[in-house]
């Protein structure tokens, strides 16, 4: 039997074992004390500093003295709330959608939405570079997977060509706005017209694109002034939004497809009403003028530190 310690050693020899950080109590998500020294932390995925915002901080405390602090039980049995009601009301509306369901967990959104669109007889096509999410979610729906080279539209093209829907079965394309690991663009507007054009339905993940791309945040869609030609928007809370979750929008269809066959959501406790207040007020608060002036914060330390290493920088702002 294979031991768990070989696979650790191999790991090690491949220089690809980890091991947890601890971070010491900070006051803000760039000033954090590691092993002792205060270090500037460009790791982090608060893109907006919002995780220590002193309104996002208050709203979590007003949800906690209103509604507790877990939810006792899944979405469909007692774990609904007015706040989760609200904040999904607020996600549908801001992406132009009939409707919007949160999740736990970006990763369990991606796993849970592709996972409950397709299956045996469908097909998934992803761009090389998809997170890793959405890749597991292709692997555990079933459906046959392609795969294309980042943003290589002629071999999209080919693969719709090849894989177009029948009357009984799906196509969906899978794309992030912003790369998680490149930092690039999806050439969005192309692919849009490329999955009208094969009448494929397209998945398009903002968790790096809401909060930094758009007038009022709401992600690369919105700066390209494309939102109404994504079947399906889905993102994070957990990254620019400073909070924890994710969420889908789309139609009342799909939406109520999800809650029926997305196990992710199914099965698993339901955030807590109190976490799902926090993220309403930090949707709000990107979409804000402080919002606004937060991402021109961003975009201006990003030109300054691309200009210092010789690069050059495109601001969204």
């Amino acid at each position: 039997m294979r031991k768990p310690s070989d696979e650790l050693s191999l790991l090690e020899e491949q220089s690809l074992l980890r091991s947890l950080k601890c971070i010491d109590d900070s006051s803000s998500s760039n000033q954090i004390v590691y092993k002792g020294r205060e270090v500037i932390n460009f790791s982090s995925n608060d893109y907006l500093g919002l995780s220590n915002h002193p309104l996002l901080k208050q709203a979590m405390i007003e949800g906690v003295e209103r509604w507790g602090v877990g939810s006792s039980a899944s979405r469909l049995i007692t774990g609904s709330s007015s706040a989760h009601q609200k904040l999904e009301n607020f996600i549908a509306e801001q992406k132009g959608c009939e409707a919007a369901l949160t999740f736990s967990t970006g990763y369990a959104t991606a796993v849970g939405a592709v996972s409950a669109l397709v299956g045996k007889g469908d097909t998934v096509i992803l761009d090389k570079l998809s997170h890793a999410s959405l890749i597991d979610g292709a692997k555990l729906s079933g459906a046959t997977i392609r795969v294309f080279p980042h943003n290589g539209l002629d071999k999209l093209k080919r693969l719709l060509e090849s894989n177009q829907p029948s009357s009984e079965s799906r196509t969906l394309v899978i794309t992030e706005s912003v790369f998680s690991m490149d930092g690039d663009l999806a050439k969005l507007r192309e692919i849009i017209a490329l999955k009208n054009e094969y009448n494929a339905i397209l998945l398009l993940d903002e968790a790096h694109g809401l909060g930094v791309y758009g007038d009022q945040g709401k992600g690369l869609s919105e700066h390209l002034g494309c939102s109404s030609g994504i079947d399906i928007h889905m993102g994070t809370l957990s990254k620019a939004a400073g909070v924890s979750g994710g969420y889908i929008a789309a139609s009342r269809d799909i939406i109520d497809l999800m809650i029926n066959r997305s196990r992710s959501f199914i099965y698993s406790t339901a955030p807590s009403a109190a976490q799902a207040h926090t993220a309403l007020a930090s949707l709000k608060l990107i979409t804000s003028e402080e919002g606004h002036q937060r991402r021109k914060n961003l975009w201006n330390n990003i030109a300054y530190l691309t200009e210092q290493l010789g690069q050059e920088a495109q601001s969204a702002i």
